[in-house]
């Protein structure tokens, strides 16, 4: 095997691993912030333990970027809450889809901070071809709706999957200008340090009221599915294109929706099928696009 052909079987498990996070959304018997917090204490141990392994420093360069680092541990904490409870209501596959909106939020969030965060202090307006495919996700996320109410559940699960949405676009663009220069793992122990240090003081079952079941599936969430796959899609990047990352990472509500179908027994409906293929649709294209410059 090939090192591209090695980077891609990393990528795809990585991808693969990210999708079923959101099963234990359904899985553990507790509030989406208490997940949280258990699952990003165990992902920042394994992520230290794996660091000092590999004999890499821990520390950061300098004071301003422990400032970063808190700014991201806390936006990311907010989207993971955000995530594990749009699950908890709207069901996962129909939460990853909502969640899935990021890549056109992107389009539009990063030419607004442009101006605070960009070295040049320029900004960009939507094309028009974003514009077209903010509507075509609009009308995919109108076609999961069953009600159009906040008092129905999957309602207000997707609304809170599309902000999950807006809290990752926005780690991603602050990472990408602030952080970028350190590796996957060293970014993902401090975000997963802060989130858990921010959200403990609200935890509403405290570690000794978690069942024996809980916690194997909390260490399996923490180790398996969050600090092995940061780890295995920073090293897929090594030898694969950061547009190749960014498309198979579309692949990842088809995992989830496959995962949660077979493990779950979770069913959608033909207006969920195609209201899913046209978010997931317009984020492969809206990665792919940008990814081209276009």
């Amino acid at each position: 095997m090939n090192p591209q052909q090695q980077s891609l079987l990393y990528l795809h498990s990585a991808v693969l691993l990210f999708g079923g996070t959101a099963l234990f959304s359904k899985l553990i018997g507790l509030p989406a912030l208490d997940i949280t917090v258990y699952r990003t204490a165990v992902a920042a141990i394994v992520l230290f333990i794996l660091l000092t392994l590999q004999k890499q420093k821990v520390t950061l360069a300098s004071a301003k970027d422990y400032g970063i680092a808190l700014l991201l541990g806390i936006v990311v904490g907010i989207h993971w809450v955000t995530y594990f409870a749009s699950m908890q209501m709207a069901g996962v596959t129909i939460g990853i889809i909502a969640f899935f909106t990021y890549p056109v939020i992107t389009v539009f969030l990063e030419p607004l901070l442009a101006r605070f965060i960009s070295k040049n202090k320029k900004s960009s307006k939507p094309k028009l071809k974003d514009i077209f495919i903010a509507l075509v996700v609009m009308f995919g996320i109108f076609l999961l709706i069953p009600e159009i109410s906040l008092g129905n559940q999957v309602t207000l699960g997707i609304a809170t999957g599309i902000f999950s949405a807006f809290f990752f676009a926005l780690r991603n663009i602050l990472h990408k200008n602030y952080f970028s220069h350190y590796s996957g793992p060293h970014t993902m122990l401090y975000q997963t340090l802060v989130a858990c240090l921010m959200l403990c003081l609200f935890v509403e079952v405290p570690p000794m009221d978690v069942t024996d079941n809980d916690w194997l599936l909390i260490l399996l969430v923490g180790v398996v599915f969050t600090a092995m796959p940061h780890a295995l899609f920073a090293s897929s990047l090594r030898h694969l294109s950061a547009t190749t990352a960014g498309l198979i990472s579309c692949l990842q509500p088809l995992y989830g929706s496959v995962l949660a179908f077979l493990l779950l027994s979770e069913r959608v409906n033909m207006w969920t099928i195609i209201g899913g293929l046209l978010v997931i649709s317009a984020a492969l294209f809206e990665t792919w696009s940008v990814s081209r410059g276009r």
